[in-house]
């Protein structure tokens, strides 16, 4: 049985940003929309809306998000390959991040259409 799911996309560009891994917590990544923050051994990633970041960060974008509308258990299986899947074989790129309840699919702003386009055509349900 085919796993079909349902996607919100946010509004705003965002962006992508690499501090050092032994930089503090920006307090400008903070505020309105989604924020993503994880600290590695080796980096300091950070995905905010694209606006709030200072000149000077090495970051990347813009980038489009969609929210899976979970809530997800986490023994749900299936549920992020069967969004990646088709993007894969429509060779788009994408960064992922999940969070307790569900996950946040990123697509450069230039591929969204595209995206939401190929999404679409896999059976996934989008909506405003």
């Amino acid at each position: 049985m085919a796993v079909i799911v349902g996607l919100k996309p946010l509004a705003g560009d965002y962006a992508i940003s690499r501090l050092g891994r032994d930089a503090a917590l920006p307090a400008w990544a903070d505020g309105a929309g989604f924020v993503a923050i994880a600290r590695t051994e080796d980096e300091l990633s950070v995905v905010c809306l694209a606006e709030r970041v200072p000149a000077g960060v090495k970051s990347d974008g813009p980038w489009r998000v969609l929210k899976f509308l979970g809530p997800f258990a986490f023994n749900e299986t299936g549920i992020a390959a069967a969004v990646l899947q088709p993007l894969a074989q429509a060779a788009i790129g994408i960064f992922l991040v999940s969070t307790f309840d569900t996950d946040y699919l990123l697509v450069k702003a230039g591929d969204f259409e595209r995206t939401c386009a190929t999404l679409a055509a896999a059976g996934h349900r989008l909506t405003e």
